[in-house]
């Protein structure tokens, strides 16, 4: 994409990314010349105060750079609310995590819902790193009924003691760190990043063993090798953070949600440059190096390695299908007519017609439906999760 299509930062923000660029091209300096692209990311979105999900940057909605599911409808987690209040009961009773809550609106209407259903958790608790995206949360939070709030709590890590119920991750595969790997005629190669006076380019040296031998495993499961010259990402760092995250929850559902396809779909023939994509002020592009620390720099999620890594922490697969699916099958429609008739009710006939019409864009093929998966891992529950009962697509991963 060129970039005179991409609207121009403030000077404010352009002196923000000149502070995260200075911090990087140090970081490339100490390093000997040279960082790992996941490194890069690493730094450009996390680097304490200075990251895109670190500072003060508004990330989300009209005014930030992409709109999540819980912010175009609340449907979206009344859905989510319908399958979390079948695990509380079916657990009898217990918690609900959130792991990167964002603005706070999944929170806010998980927990409204799930008093409607009838299942309200013991404790609702955000794990944010973002002091910035805290305080969004706590303002968010703060519309609720006193014994509503009463219930939520943050953490500063995954919790350590043994507990029950859902951990909710939706939109959080994608912006783990990855890596991004060329094969060539000699091997694979590990694309990183070095200064170009003061700013970033693409380098490549010889890719380290265990992504070399994270790309010969996906050559061989894949029944072929890459050809000479194709590009993609392996997000390796998702081996070890998935079982982190988990490994407390004793009994119940983790459920991920985010863009992204089985490993076979991921690595096709016809994907041959990967799936990097950076967004800005609701523009998708492709310079993972321009305006650092105020864009989004992600890839889609290999499913079947987050399901792995499921796997080998001891859960089970409950679960793979597309969001629209998940939706329909947790009562979508329901929640629309609840929705619309809530509007029409406070004399909103508009805003009941417009209601529909966004929730409408959580299904629709071209939209949110079918680009976004939902993956169930379980543990200690009797019954498969409803949100797979209309399509389960595990076969595929």
């Amino acid at each position: 994409m060129r970039r005179l299509e991409l609207p121009e930062p403030t000077a404010d923000e352009l002196a923000h990314s000149q502070r995260v660029r200075g911090h990087v091209l140090d970081a490339i300096a100490r390093a000997g010349g040279w960082l790992p692209f996941a490194r890069y990311v690493e730094l450009v979105l996390y680097a304490p105060g200075l990251g895109y999900y670190s500072a003060g940057a508004r990330k989300f909605g009209a005014e930030g750079d992409f709109v999540t599911s819980p912010e175009i409808s609340p449907v979206f987690g009344r859905c989510l609310a319908t399958q979390c209040a079948d695990v509380l009961r079916a657990l009898g009773g217990g918690d609900v995590v959130e792991l990167g809550g964002g603005t706070g609106r999944l929170a806010a209407d998980l927990l409204a819902a799930l008093e409607s259903e009838g299942a309200p958790p013991a404790r609702y608790r955000l794990l944010e790193v973002s002091a910035d995206l805290r305080e969004r949360q706590r303002a968010q939070v703060a519309t609720l009924p006193a014994h509503l709030r009463d219930r939520v709590e943050w953490l500063d890590a995954p919790p350590p003691e043994p507990w029950r119920g859902v951990l909710l991750a939706n939109e959080v595969l994608d912006a783990l760190p990855f890596e991004r790997f060329r094969r060539t005629a000699d091997g694979v190669e590990q694309l990183g990043v070095e200064a170009d006076g003061e700013r970033f380019r693409w380098s490549a040296r010889t890719a380290p063993p265990p992504l070399c031998e994270a790309v010969t495993a996906l050559e061989v499961e894949l029944g072929t090798p890459f050809p000479a010259g194709h590009a993609s990402e392996a997000c390796l760092a998702l081996d070890a953070w998935l079982p982190a995250v988990t490994r407390s929850l004793e009994a119940g559902l983790a459920l991920f949600v985010d863009y992204g396809f089985p490993r076979r779909e991921y690595y096709a023939p016809e994907r041959d440059d990967g799936t990097l994509a950076c967004f800005y002020r609701h523009r998708r592009h492709d310079d993972p190096f321009l305006h650092p620390g105020l864009q989004d720099v992600t890839a889609w999620v290999d499913f079947t390695r987050a399901a792995e890594a499921g796997v080998a922490a001891g859960f089970e697969v409950g679960g793979y299908t597309t969001q629209a699916h998940f939706l329909l099958a947790t009562g979508f429609d329901r929640h629309v007519q609840a929705l619309r008739a809530e509007l029409e009710a406070a004399g909103d006939p508009g805003g009941a017609a417009l209601a529909a019409h966004r929730a409408a864009r959580l299904v629709l093929p071209g939209e949110l439906g079918e680009r976004f998966k939902c993956l169930g891992l379980v543990r200690g529950l009797a019954h498969a999760p409803r949100g797979f009962g209309l399509r389960d697509l595990t076969a595929s991963l």
